[in-house]
């Protein structure tokens, strides 16, 4: 059991430990629907890898990042409101992508797998992928910490103070691309976002700063992964829809804990 669960356990943990601070921009800045975009069209990633047969982690990354540049470049027009361009973005993405999917008559793709995610499937590579991901993301919020709040609290007042509030924001989506490229396969296109907000938006209720709620987003991510974990092996259900409720579960409890109080 130990040898089965310990890949999936060590990867989630470290998906969960990224989720956490960017979860928590993502719960700031409202951009909830950011991160589904992206999330869906990383589907598209997976059709352009089996397509080019090239590696499926480095296919999702060039994919979302090149999905976040876009993103930022079309939300600086203003003739098309930012929610209906995300829309169009999100579902036309996806769809290219089961399109694209269908083409590939040579190759057996299991969508279930990628559209929810497969945690119990993940290899040693997959976590280096995921913690050489991490290591990026986890230094640039280190060092850009402090101009990324400022950003995220006023951005007219950080332009004031000399943050260069366009490069931030784009830096920003380019971290959130990155986590979502290396945790899709394991907890799924639909689903990935949901692990990014479910964690921050119940550690905000508890949280007296910002990096108190950043680094409790990461261990209230990290205990679903260990229930929704248990959850699955117990009662044979999906790992990555059971982490996701697992975390749903916290949340509530949560709620309920604060209604009482």
């Amino acid at each position: 059991m130990l040898e089965f669960i310990l890949p999936a356990l060590i990867a989630g943990i470290g998906i969960a430990a990224l989720a956490g601070p960017l979860g928590s921009f993502i719960v700031w800045r409202k951009m909830a629907y950011f991160g589904d975009t992206l999330s869906h069209a990383s589907l598209l990633g997976i059709a352009l890898g089996f397509l080019f047969n090239i590696n499926l982690n480095l296919a999702l990354i060039i994919c979302c990042l090149s999905i976040a540049v876009i993103l930022v470049s079309l939300q600086k027009q203003k003739y098309i409101a930012t929610d209906t361009l995300l829309g169009i973005l999100s579902h036309s993405a996806l769809s290219l992508g089961m399109v694209a999917v269908s083409f590939l008559d040579n190759v057996r793709i299991d969508l279930m797998a990628y559209l929810f995610g497969d945690l119990l499937a993940v290899t040693t590579q997959d976590i280096m992928w995921i913690y050489g991901g991490g290591f990026i993301v986890l230094a640039l919020l280190v060092a850009l910490w402090r101009p990324l709040l400022s950003m995220t609290i006023n951005e007219e007042l950080a332009q004031v103070e000399g943050v260069n509030v366009e490069f931030m924001r784009l830096i920003l989506m380019l971290m959130v691309g990155l986590v979502i490229a290396v945790a899709m396969k394991f907890v799924g296109a639909l689903i990935i976002t949901s692990l990014l907000i479910i964690p921050a938006a119940t550690a905000r209720r508890f949280s007296q700063s910002p990096e108190f709620m950043a680094g409790l987003a990461s261990v209230i991510g990290a205990i679903a992964v260990m229930l929704g974990l248990a959850m699955s092996w117990h009662y044979d259900t999906p790992a990555g829809p059971s982490v996701v409720v697992s975390a749903a579960a916290i949340f509530m409890l949560s709620q309920l804990k604060r209604a009482e109080s």
